[in-house]
């Protein structure tokens, strides 16, 4: 991976080791511990422009998942096991065990987000509050999936499919792919709302065949796994239980497919939110209207 701008002045950066491979995070800040997770597409890095805020009220671990960014990438296997957010969410509970934080905050945007709501459901324990960015419970995109959803999301199906193919098919041309994708969730469908030296973050992984693999296996395991574990959850009845905020943008993803808060009251017992002027990437095109509810919501 090329020499990349350091976007956390200030911060430490860990490489911790666990039982499914290292997790690479950078940690900074004074406070109760806060877990960032960020999403697709992106690495640790799109959480730059609202850190310094949390950073005053909370120890910060920001860290990659699995297979993205600066992590070790879990070896698969023929059910995507590593990759499922049940084994991510296990993986990061470790990491952060290793740092001295067995209870915390979790805070996580796209993939992050699915993340972070397994955990909350699988070991709610660990947590002290949730709060999600742009997204809805993988069980409920697919039960969604319309014409219309299915044209916003295609990546899903996409992604999902047996490999090599999506993994070929972006290698071919990864700037275009990503930067196409960047800029059509992003309110202005453009990529200005990104620092250049950030898209630079983004990009690295795309020109790496390996980093293309473990990302298209987390959407393998979006489409099979991941969905059976929430179809036992809402089969069984299970909520959420630690207190949680929704975000999503106005013209974000999670938006277009129902009204977020309603379809998050089924699955949380305690849950608020509401949107932000955005597109889906919350923390680089409103950071300062997300900073303010994060801190908001885990201040109280």
């Amino acid at each position: 991976m090329p020499d990349l701008a350091d976007l956390f002045p200030g911060f430490g950066s860990e490489w911790i080791n666990t039982s499914s491979g290292r997790i690479f995070a950078r940690v900074g800040g004074d406070g109760p511990p806060l877990l960032l997770l960020h999403g697709f597409s992106e690495t640790h890095v799109m959480w730059h422009r609202v850190a310094p805020a949390l950073a005053q009220k909370f120890k910060l671990i920001i860290a990659d998942l699995p297979g993205y960014g600066w992590s070790d990438m879990p070896e698969s296997d023929d059910q995507h096991t590593p990759y499922t957010k049940r084994a991510m969410a296990r993986q990061l509970i470790e990491a952060m065990e290793q740092l001295g934080h067995v209870r915390f905050g979790l805070a996580g945007h796209d993939r992050g987000g699915r993340v972070s709501y397994r955990m909350a459901l699988d070991h709610p324990g660990r947590l002290t509050k949730l709060a999600t960015l742009d997204i809805l419970p993988t069980y409920e995109y697919w039960q969604r999936m319309d014409r219309r959803y299915a044209l916003k999301v295609y990546h899903w199906s996409f992604l999902a499919q047996p490999a090599p193919l999506p993994e070929t098919l972006i290698a071919a041309a990864p700037d275009f792919f990503l930067k196409n994708k960047l800029a059509s969730w992003a309110k202005k469908h453009d990529l200005s709302c990104f620092d250049p030296r950030a898209l630079e973050h983004y990009l690295a992984p795309f020109r790496d065949p390996m980093r293309l693999h473990a990302m298209c296996e987390d959407y393998r395991a979006g489409a099979f796994a991941d969905y059976e574990h929430d179809k036992a959850d809402v089969e069984a009845g299970n909520k959420i239980a630690v207190p949680m905020l929704a975000l999503w943008g106005d013209s974000g993803i999670a938006q277009s497919a129902a009204t977020p808060l309603d379809t998050w009251k089924k699955w949380a017992k305690d849950v608020q939110g509401h949107a932000v002027d955005s597109g889906h990437f919350l923390t680089e095109e409103a950071p300062e209207q997300t900073a303010e509810a994060l801190l908001k919501f885990f201040s109280a």
